[in-house]
């Protein structure tokens, strides 16, 4: 358990810093590749969707079933499927639509002059600050399925890494063209990642002491809807904005086929 617990911090540190590769692709590469960006998009949608409905939910009834009966098995999976979908719709609408962190920035805004505009920077910084408020639901849902399942959470941290890096953008341009300054830009970006771990370790000092399979399906009842959730309303109205709506949607055919596949292996 306990070298199943560094795993597990240690994926979520990777899916949170890949902020700071969006960053980094905004300040080195000459153009946004927006069928690319489409594509992973939508499979890191295919991954979430497939792996939340196939697996985590199904585990969580199972683990509720067998504690408390058909019924209120059932009905207590449902119940805190819902609730993670609302705590991340909470948690959403509670972040100003124009600060929205999954508005889509290209690399191409990266030539534009520096304007040292205040209004920018607090566009930035509050960019940065509402990306780790989002981030810090998603670093426990890649926390607590690498805790049961090491290989379950390494596709779902990959996903969440994809979904992070336009994320990773979203920061560093505005940061970049209200200072003129990439340290700042790339820090700003890659600490609004790092919400992720904290979710993490927050989860396992609040959780892992009081944990039961009862704890542990409704944990998991709730991850499910939260990566739902996460797949909808952001990943895949993200792909599309990007102009690719197509090909978003053979990312997210390829994500659920990837995901089914490692499933059969893994089992």
């Amino acid at each position: 358990m306990e070298q199943n617990v560094l795993i597990a911090l240690l994926l979520t540190l990777f899916a949170g810093l890949a902020t700071g590769i969006g960053s980094m692709i905004a300040f080195f590469a000459k153009s946004t590749n927006k069928k690319f960006l489409s594509f992973s998009l939508g499979l890191s949608a295919g991954v979430m969707i497939y792996v939340s409905f196939v697996e985590i939910f199904a585990q969580a009834q199972d683990l509720l079933v067998v504690e408390l009966g058909t019924t209120k098995g059932m009905s207590l999976t449902v119940f805190c499927f819902f609730a993670g979908m609302l705590l991340i719709g909470v948690i959403d609408r509670l972040v100003p639509s124009f600060e929205n962190p999954h508005e889509v920035r290209s690399v191409e805004r990266m030539e534009e002059p520096v304007k040292r505009d205040s209004r920018l920077m607090k566009m930035g910084t509050l960019t940065a600050l509402a990306i780790a408020i989002h981030n810090f639901p998603e670093g426990i849902a890649t926390f607590t399925s690498a805790i049961e399942n090491p290989a379950l959470g390494v596709a779902i941290a990959a996903a969440i890494a994809i979904h992070n890096i336009p994320e990773g953008i979203a920061v560093a341009v505005p940061i970049y063209h209200a200072t003129g300054d990439k340290k700042k830009a790339f820090r700003l970006s890659l600490l609004s990642g790092l919400a992720e771990p904290v979710g993490a370790f927050i989860a396992y000092l609040l959780l892992m002491p009081f944990m039961s399979p009862t704890l542990l399906g409704c944990v998991f009842a709730a991850v499910a809807g939260i990566m739902i959730f996460i797949s909808l309303d952001e990943l895949l109205p993200a792909a599309r904005e990007y102009g690719e709506h197509h090909i978003s949607i053979y990312g997210l055919i390829a994500g659920m086929g990837i995901m089914a596949f490692s499933l059969i292996l893994l089992a």
